[in-house]
């Protein structure tokens, strides 16, 4: 194959967020906005706009049960996940967290960054404690779910009347994956 026509390796990461600086803010943003434009990963179904979506990561860096994590292509934030901790009075089910809010942009797809996504946010949680990882989506995203399922995600129900996209009511899956525990700590030492 000709090296000239071969296309340029893009530079991959994650990680997990405790503060976005202003142009990590507005990039974020405009890629959550894509990815709610092409119909994927987030919740709402019309794009937001820069206020209210850097309203909401805001938001989201300020509450102690959830941790925003970046997935950056070239350096620029091109998309992110949630990893949502119960709170600490459910002692019952602190051993399951919460994956949510889970996209990439649409021009930063096929690259493999969605898997080091969910990855990261695995291991973040592994790390934590749990072992347990939950999630829910929406049967229309037929892209995610066959990603989740790729992952080692388990489909274990459906729900018929999970949302409202365009005047329709769209069903949801839902799915679970055990997770490995951390190297080095014992069960007693769960949260």
């Amino acid at each position: 194959m000709n090296s000239l026509l071969a296309e340029p390796a893009h530079e991959l990461s994650v990680e997990r967020a405790e503060q976005l600086d202003d142009a990590d803010l507005a990039e974020l943003c405009e890629a959550t906005d894509a990815a709610i434009a092409e119909g994927g990963g987030f919740g709402w179904v019309e794009p937001q706009g820069r206020e209210i979506l850097a309203r909401h990561f805001r938001g989201v860096l300020l509450v102690p049960e959830r941790e925003l994590f970046i997935a950056r292509m070239d350096g620029h934030p091109v998309g992110s996940a949630q990893l949502q901790r119960p709170p600490r009075n459910n002692e019952a089910q602190a051993w399951a967290a919460q994956l949510s809010h889970a996209y990439i942009a649409p021009y930063a797809r096929g690259f493999g960054l969605a898997r080091l996504l969910i990855r990261r946010v695995e291991e973040r949680a592994a790390a934590l404690g749990h072992r347990v990882l939950n999630l829910d989506v929406r049967e229309t995203q037929e892209t995610a779910i066959t990603l989740f399922e790729a992952q080692g995600f388990t489909h274990w129900g459906t729900h018929p009347a999970y949302a409202r996209v365009d005047g329709n009511t769209v069903a949801g899956r839902y799915y679970y994956k055990l997770l490995e525990p951390a190297r080095g700590r014992r069960g007693k030492d769960l949260p």
